[in-house]
């Protein structure tokens, strides 16, 4: 009797629940490890109860059901149980809750939390199924499983600033919208594409209270996002920070580059070879030699040098705290970038310009969209260590799973 003694200790078993045998099959030719079969049995006269309204109800019946446990030593551990079923008048037939798994899971509530510690800490799916012992299937399912009881607890009150990126999925232009507490750092939902209609859904999964007491939303100027957004928050302030602007400037300056190098080619001259990057990287960041080359350039003399300048003139407007002043600095920069004679530049320049309240929107409400620019750094690491995801649904629980800032354990199971 040790051993069942032993058993009904470790799994902290109490009435009505005790075990009734341990089965141990050693290991074989078609069992590498040895397993462990621990019988449970329902050992008492109370009366049981329907588990969804808690009525007193009579036994129907039982079935039997099998849930893998934590390992005994290197030996594969199972809890079987013919679990009772009762025939409620109102709920119909339900299956008594066990005290040592959730409803509808083939594993115990501590080795679910023992796979999500081993899914949380390795690269990819593929490393936790050799240190779980389990399949593709299985592990994706704890993974399922985890994230939904994440969503079910999360709260979102006291939400104030978020931000909406976009996020590469597929080849091309293949890609999804991410929705992030800017705050906590954390991801609060993924939809594929970047729509009118996906964004729509996107906001949809916040509820409405928290959506109506949001103070400002970081996005970049995607009109399907601004258009969802006035819609779905419209007392928000909607902030283009200095990323947006930086994309949009660094565009029009390559632009320029572009042309300007085919000019001097088409000449025999390769003053602009190889310098695409120095254009486009923050000077403070310049390695010695790039420092060199750089210099070496006759900037006033470029048409690429002057919208590079003006590019980097526009660097100060995110020191403003004060609209009317950041509004000035614009309108004196505006003249000279619509007056550059560079076609590229004074389209980025209209650009911003109609763009122009959410720029300003920057002095009230100082988030940006870098929380999202580091979880498109994650994101793109799950992504490669799992070789692509065959499907959207996927992506989403992995974005979720590691990103999410969930509570992903059963209850009081965090290990």
């Amino acid at each position: 009797m040790r051993d069942i003694e032993l058993y009904q200790m470790l799994l902290g078993l109490t009435p009505p629940w005790e075990v009734s045998a341990v089965n141990i099959a050693p290991a074989s030719a078609d069992r590498p490890l040895g397993e462990i079969a621990v019988e449970v049995a329902w050992r008492s006269q109370i009366p049981l109860v329907c588990p969804s309204c808690g009525q007193g109800v009579a036994r129907y019946d039982s079935r039997p059901r099998r849930w893998r446990h934590l390992n005994t030593m290197q030996w594969k551990t199972f809890i079987t149980a013919d679990v009772p079923r009762v025939n409620c008048p109102t709920c119909g037939v339900k299956q008594v809750r066990v005290a040592w798994a959730e409803d509808a899971s083939r594993f115990t509530e501590l080795f679910e939390a023992f796979a999500v510690q081993v899914l949380k800490a390795v690269r990819s799916k593929v490393q936790a199924q050799g240190l779980t012992a389990l399949s593709w299937d299985q592990v994706d399912r704890i993974m399922e499983r985890a994230v939904a009881r994440g969503l079910d607890r999360r709260s979102l009150e006291g939400l104030r600033y978020v931000g909406l990126d976009e996020k590469s999925f597929g080849k091309g232009h293949d890609y999804v919208s991410v929705l992030h507490d800017v705050v906590e750092r954390r991801v609060l939902d993924v939809v594929p594409e970047r729509t009118r209609e996906a964004t729509d859904t996107l906001w949809a999964t916040v509820p409405e209270a928290q959506r109506q007491g949001l103070k400002a939303v970081a996005m970049d100027m995607w009109e399907p996002y601004l258009e969802a957004t006035r819609e779905a928050a419209p007392q928000a302030l909607i902030v283009h920070d200095k990323f947006h602007a930086a994309r949009e400037l660094n565009k029009a300056v390559d632009l320029v580059r572009r042309k300007e190098h085919r000019e001097l080619k088409a000449q025999g001259e390769e003053t602009l070879t190889k310098t695409r990057y120095l254009w486009l990287k923050n000077p403070k960041h310049f390695t010695e030699r790039q420092r060199s080359h750089f210099a070496a350039l006759q900037l006033d003399t470029l048409k690429v040098g002057r919208a590079w300048a003006i590019k980097e003139a526009f660097a100060p407007f995110w020191n403003y705290h004060y609209t009317g002043s950041a509004r000035k600095f614009f309108d004196r920069w505006y003249f000279w970038a619509t007056h550059s004679r560079l076609l590229p530049i004074i389209q980025a320049a209209k650009t911003l310009k109609r763009h122009l309240p959410g720029l300003l929107a920057y002095t009230k409400h100082r988030i940006t969209n870098a929380v999202a620019e580091g979880t498109n750094g994650k994101i793109q690491l799950l992504k490669a260590n799992a070789r692509g995801y065959r499907n959207f649904a996927q992506y989403r629980i992995s974005i979720l799973f590691h990103c999410g800032g969930l509570d992903l354990y059963p209850s009081g199971c965090a290990l």
